[in-house]
This record gives C-alpha cells, sequence and structure tokens, in this order.
C-alpha cells in the first residue's frame, strides 16, 4: 500500500543519514472549531526538510537559504548531510533560521539514545523525535503499553539531557488494538512531563481520525504538528497544503488546547520539492483562522 512504501522510504533515508468516538466525545471535538480571536494567523511557519530532500542532497546550505527567502523561520532536519553541529548553526544563524525538532530512528539501546539526544542538543534542536516505528515494533496490540513504557524511559533520558522527546504518527497508531487504538494508549500511558507527540495532521485524516477528536481526547499533548494535506476520501492522496480537504483554520484555532507551538510543512513525495514548499508556505501564510 501507498503508505506502507512511504515509511519503508523513510526508514531507509533515515538510516542513510546515521539517524527516524462516542457521540459526546466528537461533539466536544467540535467545540472546539470556534476561533476565540478570529482573524488570527500562523507567525512562525515550519517545514520538515524531509520534503526537499533532494535538494537538501544537492546543497544544504542553498537550499535553507532558498526556504528562508520563501519566508520560512523554522525547519525540521531528518538527516545532516555530513555536516557538523557547527556548521548546521552556522548556516541556520546566517538564514535566520531557527530548528526546533529533528526526526531520528528508533534507538538500538540507552547509549545509543544518549548520544542521540547529546548531539541534538549539541545542533540546537529542542525536541528529538522518533519519526515512525518497524513492523515487529508494532505487531501485536500487546507491544503498545510496552512502547508507552519505552517512551518514558527515553523521554527521562532526553529531559536530564535538556531536550525534549516526542513521537510523529503515521496511520498504523490508529488501527483497534482492543478497546482502543494503538495511538490512544500510546499517548494515554505515556507521562506529559517526559513525552510529547508530533501530530501528523495527514496521516491521521488518512486513518479516518478527526484532528480535534483527538485534541479534545489528549489535550496539551501536541506541541509539534505536521501540516500535510489530503483530497477527499476514500483516496486521501497527499497534496502541497491547500490543495486538499482538511480543515487548517479550525485545527490552528484550537491550540490553546492542543498544545500547538511548531508547525511544519510536509510533503512525503512532491513532483518539484522546492515548487511545494513555495506552495504550501503561501497558503499557510494568507490564512487565517
Amino acid at each position: 500500500m501507498p503508505q506502507i512504501r512511504a515509511m519503508s522510504t523513510r526508514r531507509h533515508f533515515l538510516h542513510a543519514c546515521g539517524l527516524t468516538l462516542a457521540g459526546g466525545v466528537l461533539a466536544s471535538a467540535r467545540a472546539l472549531t470556534v476561533a476565540e480571536e478570529p482573524h488570527r494567523r500562523l507567525q512562525r511557519i515550519g517545514i520538515q526538510l524531509y520534503t526537499v530532500r533532494d535538494a537538501m542532497r544537492r546543497d544544504p546550505e542553498r537550499t535553507l537559504a532558498r526556504l528562508a527567502e520563501f519566508g520560512y523561520r523554522a525547519v525540521e532536519f531528518a538527516g545532516y548531510f555530513e555536516r557538523s553541529p557547527s556548521q548546521i548553526r552556522q548556516v541556520l544563524r546566517a538564514n535566520r533560521l531557527t530548528s526546533p525538532a529533528t526526526h531520528i530512528a528508533y534507538p538500538a539501546n540507552d547509549d545509543a539514545w544518549r548520544r542521540t539526544v547529546d548531539d541534538a542538543k549539541a545542533r540546537g534542536h529542542e525536541w528529538v523525535v522518533i519519526a515512525w516505528l518497524d513492523a515487529a515494533q508494532r505487531a501485536e496490540a500487546s507491544r503498545w503499553p510496552v512502547l508507552a513504557e519505552r517512551f518514558n524511559q527515553l523521554g527521562q533520558i532526553a529531559r536530564d539531557a535538556g531536550v525534549r522527546f516526542a513521537y510523529h504518527n503515521h496511520d498504523f497508531e490508529f488501527m483497534p488494538a482492543g478497546e482502543h487504538t494503538g495511538y490512544d494508549l500510546l499517548v494515554s500511558r505515556t507521562d506529559p512531563a517526559l513525552v510529547d507527540f508530533e501530530l501528523d495532521l495527514y496521516w491521521a485524516t488518512k486513518a479516518g481520525q478527526d484532528p480535534l477528536a483527538l485534541i479534545a481526547r489528549h489535550r496539551g499533548r501536541f506541541p509539534l504538528v505536521h501540516v500535510k494535506d489530503a483530497t477527499a476520501a476514500p483516496a486521501r492522496e497527499m497534496v502541497d497544503v491547500g490543495k486538499g480537504t482538511i480543515d487548517f483554520a479550525h485545527i490552528f484555532a484550537a491550540a490553546n488546547r492542543s498544545g500547538m507551538r511548531h508547525v511544519f510543512v510536509e510533503h512525503d513525495h512532491p513532483a518539484d520539492s522546492m515548487a511545494s514548499a513555495l506552495a504550501s508556505y503561501r497558503y499557510l501564510r494568507a490564512l487565517r483562522y
């Protein structure tokens, strides 16, 4: 299936870079769609650099400069293309960019994780985000509580190092796991003091979820948001932001409930990555909510 291929591609890419309801609930979620301050707009728009990985491979410095010229003010890394922490910080500073977060692979052990979070801190990141889980790690419903406890452990190590830990979803987390979904088990069984979540709006939507319902169930757990658009059901094809059907304005209006602090544009397989990045930025820059 397309989403499986997408996850496989991301997995191989991260390794190559050296890294990875009941009616009452739905009714309360819909209540979040009333904006308390009309005509607001996003102040700082970010982009996940996996979107422009082809350009980053060719020339990271020029790519980051162009994204800054478009108007982006934050980037989320997915590999460093043989650039050192000092080189990364220098190019970000030169282009007045920040990098609140980075995508990494699931760690092999605690020592590997400590090296990862130390490296992330040296590069100036505030969050280290696990971007995916192997099929073996999530094959059975009984695995989700185990993963939640492991996330708590990883979050504690990250906090001790001075950074935050987060997990980024695809669609498989929303498969039933007993009476709940794997995602609900992960969020409900992790300590908010240790574990954050990066809500990918496209993958949640593709899985048949209402992002506002997720926010209603798990208030304050989503400081990071991936802004990706989807065509109408049943296809739910990934498209540039503003070209699909996701109601971003209402989702952003619920920021005080979701905990949203950073948004990152992403497109897994754009036909023209820089054109896609520019189109999505322009839509979000013009959006009022």
